[in-house]
């Protein structure tokens, strides 16, 4: 569904806004926040919720690991974009998985008119990086719906 508004959007997103991303802002356009759902360090997995405002996104992206590792996407509000190199841009909406191998080069984010929230598990991994690249350009991000 989308969500224009974001006082109809906090209703559905459950997994809360959390606080802005400062510490990865510079790999996004736009305003993301990030409320960590386990805490790093302390569990076997580190899942946390990112949100969106209408028109965020990642850059270019890719998690890289020797042997396991990527990334999964659990979409819980909102409508966003997902794409990898070389294929076209798939929509997501609340319900959307989205199982990212490692050394796939990708970017997500917020349709341009609504807001957007996912939850993201890195996988487990050994010798687990993520490379951050270029920003998805104006032109590539307009030509979406």
């Amino acid at each position: 569904m989308r969500y224009p508004d974001k006082t109809e959007f906090d209703k559905a997103n459950s997994f809360g806004l959390g606080n802005p991303n400062e510490a990865y802002a510079q790999y996004f356009d736009g305003q993301s926040y990030l409320n960590a759902l386990t805490e790093f360090g302390k569990a076997p997995l580190f899942l946390a919720n990112v949100t969106f405002e209408p028109g965020t996104r990642n850059h270019w992206h890719v998690h890289h690991a020797d042997k396991g590792g990527g990334q999964i996407l659990i979409c819980t509000a909102g409508e966003g974009w997902y794409q990898e190199e070389g294929k076209p841009a798939q929509e997501l909406k609340e319900g959307s998985v989205v199982v990212i191998p490692q050394g796939v080069k990708h970017w997500h984010g917020a349709k341009k008119d609504s807001w957007f929230s996912h939850i993201s598990l890195e996988v487990p991994g050994e010798n687990c990086s993520n490379e951050w690249l270029e920003a998805v350009s104006e032109n590539e991000y307009n030509a979406l719906g």
